[in-house]
């Protein structure tokens, strides 16, 4: 993953626990980089670890951890990186997410060693649909679930996201019903 995602969870750790936390959690995740570079690549394990750490230090399961960071990363990282291609998406909830299939491509010309997940919308109403997540990465529904709280937030739109599918358990992709 790009050095972008790390540097985010140290500023969401930073924000709600302190520096202190931060450094205990990168401790005990073995993780003895100082500074992460926001366009270098960093092996998934690292945020991993991470992710495991904080989730024993705070004792907080796993995707809590994830689900709090994918907010963060859609109400602070994402605007601040990337806010023109944010807002390029659409204006509101459903058109935002209409358009995501597409909105990784536009990343990657930014990152061009992006390895992104790759969405597609299914059964699309004028209040919900459901979103297919294909990821060669694994345990990250909880992110995803986050992020779409994240963006009900960021468009003053309530969402519930349920998911339907899922990969560790046997499916071949993620599915989330998301309404709003």
């Amino acid at each position: 993953m790009y050095g972008m995602v790390n540097k985010a969870m140290e500023e969401m750790v930073i924000k709600t626990h302190g520096e202190g936390t931060w450094e205990k959690i990168k401790a005990k995740a073995g993780v003895d980089i100082e500074v992460f570079m926001s366009n270098e690549g960093y092996s998934d394990d690292i945020t991993y670890n991470l992710v495991a750490a904080a989730s024993e230090l705070l004792q907080t399961p796993p995707g809590k951890i994830l689900h709090g960071f994918g907010e963060h990363w859609i109400l602070y990282t994402a605007q601040e990186g990337y806010g023109s291609l944010m807002e390029a998406n659409g204006r509101t909830l459903p058109e935002f997410l209409s358009k995501l299939p597409d909105f990784h491509s536009r990343v990657a010309m930014i990152f061009p060693q992006l390895q992104p997940p790759r969405f597609e919308c299914s059964e699309i109403t004028e209040h919900s649909l459901n979103l297919h997540y294909f990821s060669h990465r694994q345990g990250l529904a909880e992110f995803l679930v986050g992020l779409m709280h994240g963006l009900g937030k960021m468009f003053k739109t309530p969402v519930t996201v349920r998911q339907t599918a899922a990969k560790a358990q046997g499916a071949d992709h993620d599915v989330f019903e998301v309404t709003w």
